[in-house]
């Protein structure tokens, strides 16, 4: 009993500091960090392996807070660990530029792996992080010599159950037996709402066992029933666990514990005082004894963790030269040091040979030609490889070889996405995964969370237009390609042939802060012929395709598939200039005189042809100019009458710029 009073008292650490943070904020959520104290005293102070003084240590446990609207559970924990997280960081809770925002964001305090709060992406991350463990594990690790040995635990609540990516990500884990992820389910039967038995009834244990995860049920408040189903998770190497704690939401407050009021809303002055008389605290706002503080400190031990760890991979480093520099750039996540000269060889095989094809055939090609150079590739997609071409010849998949290089998700494209995010965050791999443009909308805020989170992130997105035909208007993306490139931090690709697809993909794996997506297209693309100055433009977003024949008149710009149809109206047009703008957020970023050398802002008669929305033009053309494109959705036909039927043609395009000069 005694101890288990002690242990009460060192997770009252954790609900005094978030009952105080939220209150001087007068904004958050008291109710979690309250209510999952006890459970992350246990694996905070026990189980988590980690070092305070490098949270980028290669071999670390991972910890993912799913329920991010909890963060200051994750902040007075970093805090009383050891983490550069200090009370006066604690104070400025959801302030301006302070290192506690409302939810955890990746960058702004130590010990963060993943921006969470968008319910159900955190265990996402979560299984791509155990993923990415397994499969370089796999990878590296010797019979004699283990570098590659951690866990990931994961914290999540009923809304991470309740968002659909959470039945994706958690099938997979099952499918793919996880056994290193340990996910603690806060059962306290509260969201915003109230008591959600009136619309989450679900039966999660049954559930689960039909992913074939072990399942485990707790007292979330006994410590050692914790600690005992977290000693069980661990000895099963071949399930993941889900350790189901049944909790009091807003533990310690007298009049609000087990209730919304504290789900979402300070605990209020007066009843924060009850607070700390109910739970014995006598201390004022922010301040924690030192007793307590030692108990929580990790430093000596984290130190005492990485240093063994150094000490085996030293070992490994003397025995394995060769692995251990491959694993320390990987984990760096820098590329070969041959990989540009390499890439740029076949980009230039790809300009000689001038093929016309499909540039999501381009794309496997690519691949092919990048795979072997690049180890750290991990693809997959949404059971769409056979469309997507996603899978180049070394590919093997990680189901049947758990150190393979590929993922089938399954249909899947939001979890897919997101799974991607925890792998990139993990370190060690570049992931990329595809499916059909239209199903982008399936993953939107995992895109999102690529681009917010600046992970390296390569989205592979076929079909691009109306040119993929028959399937007709469900499958024809639209607005998707505007809405991508009005994500920030997100480049978006749209080639228009080999040598375009060649440089879009080289582009995205040497960018090391942000995704990139390549649109893709289903039927065959003319090739363009360059000059080697063009050729080297290409990669600066936008290039001039074509020079104008005499005095300039008028600029076309054009990307992807509509790149042909601008050179076709080039040819029936005097003092005319083809601009093919692959990526318009790399073109922006040029210098002034680039840009200016590539669009000249005297030349007001512009016209953009695209088939995708009109709208994402019109800062390129200016009112004066037009818009070749989509402004409805399409129908089901042959690409060739789909281009037919809504404008966008040859004649179209020279009409257009006739009319505009």
């Amino acid at each position: 009993m005694t101890t288990q009073l002690n242990e009460r008292r060192i997770a009252n650490a954790i609900r005094v500091l978030a009952m105080d943070a939220v209150q001087q904020a007068n904004s958050g959520h008291p109710g979690a960090p309250m209510g999952m104290a006890d459970i992350a005293d246990v694996v905070w102070r026990e189980f988590l392996n980690h070092n305070p003084s490098n949270p980028q240590w290669a071999n670390r446990d991972r910890f993912v807070l799913s329920n991010g609207h909890g963060s200051m559970l994750q902040y007075a924990l970093l805090h009383l660990t050891g983490y550069d997280l200090s009370i006066e960081d604690l104070k400025q809770f959801r302030q301006l530029h302070s290192k506690t925002p409302g939810h955890p964001e990746l960058g702004y305090a130590p010990g963060i792996e993943t921006t969470t709060g968008p319910l159900g992406q955190g265990i996402a991350n979560a299984v791509g992080f155990a993923i990415a463990e397994k499969t370089l594990a796999a990878q590296f690790n010797k019979a004699d010599l283990t570098v590659i040995d951690h866990y990931t635990y994961c914290f999540l609540g009923d809304g991470c159950l309740m968002e659909g990516i959470s039945h994706e990500v958690c099938s997979l884990a099952g499918t793919l037996n996880l056994g290193k992820l340990v996910v603690y389910y806060d059962d306290n039967g509260i969201s915003i709402d109230g008591e959600v038995e009136g619309w989450f009834s679900d039966d999660t244990e049954q559930r689960f066992h039909a992913y074939g995860w072990q399942v485990l049920r707790v007292d979330g408040h006994d410590t050692d029933a914790i600690r005992e189903a977290t000693l069980t998770a661990k000895a099963e190497s071949n399930k993941p666990t889900l350790i189901i704690c049944k909790t009091v939401i807003g533990l310690g407050s007298p009049n609000k514990q087990g209730k919304e009021d504290c789900h979402g809303a300070p605990l209020g002055k007066d009843e924060i005082v009850l607070t700390r008389e109910a739970l014995g605290w006598n201390e004022d706002a922010f301040v924690i004894p030192a007793d307590i503080y030692a108990a929580w400190d990790a430093k000596a031990k984290g130190q005492q963790s990485e240093q063994a760890w150094n000490e085996i991979f030293a070992q490994y480093q003397a025995k394995y030269p060769t692995e251990a520099v491959e694993l320390k750039r990987r984990i760096a996540g820098d590329l070969p040091a041959d990989f540009a000269a390499q890439a740029d060889q076949f980009i230039a095989e790809t300009n000689a040979k001038g093929e016309t094809i499909a540039t999501r055939k381009a794309s496997q090609n690519t691949l092919q030609a990048f795979g072997p150079l690049l180890p750290e590739l991990l693809g997959g997609s949404a059971d769409l490889a056979g469309s997507n071409l996603t899978l180049w010849k070394g590919c093997e998949g990680v189901q049947d070889n758990p150190a393979g290089n590929y993922i089938h998700y399954g249909v899947r494209e939001f979890g897919m996405t997101a799974i991607a995010n925890g792998i990139a965050l993990h370190g060690g791999f570049i992931p990329y995964v595809a499916t059909f443009l239209m199903f982008m909308e399936y993953a939107r805020n995992a895109v999102r969370m690529s681009a917010l989170m600046k992970q390296r992130v390569i989205h592979v997105y076929t079909h691009d237009s109306i040119g993929l035909g028959e399937d007709g208007p469900t499958h024809q993306p639209i607005e998707q390609i505007a809405s991508l490139r009005g994500t920030p931090n997100l480049n978006t690709w749209r080639p228009a042939d080999t040598v375009e697809t060649a440089i879009a993909w080289k582009s995205g794996l040497q960018r090391q802060d942000g995704p990139t997506a390549l649109i893709l297209s289903r039927q065959n693309l003319p090739f363009q012929n360059r000059t080697a100055e063009q050729l080297d433009n290409i990669a600066k977003g936008g290039y001039v395709l074509a020079a104008e024949k005499g005095e300039l008149k008028a600029i076309i710009i054009a990307t992807g598939s509509e790149v042909d149809l601008a050179m076709q109206a080039y040819a029936e047009l005097d003092g005319v200039r083809v601009v093919s703008m692959p990526c318009a957020e790399i073109f922006v970023q040029q210098d002034a005189a680039y840009r200016e050398a590539v669009l000249p802002v005297q030349v007001r008669a512009r016209v953009a042809v695209e088939a995708a929305h009109v709208d994402y033009w019109w800062k390129f053309v200016g009112l004066d100019g037009k818009v070749i494109g989509m402004t409805t959705y399409g129908e089901s036909a042959p690409a060739k009458d789909l281009f037919k039927y809504f404008g966008i043609t040859k004649d179209a395009v020279v009409e257009a710029v006739k009319a505009v000069i």
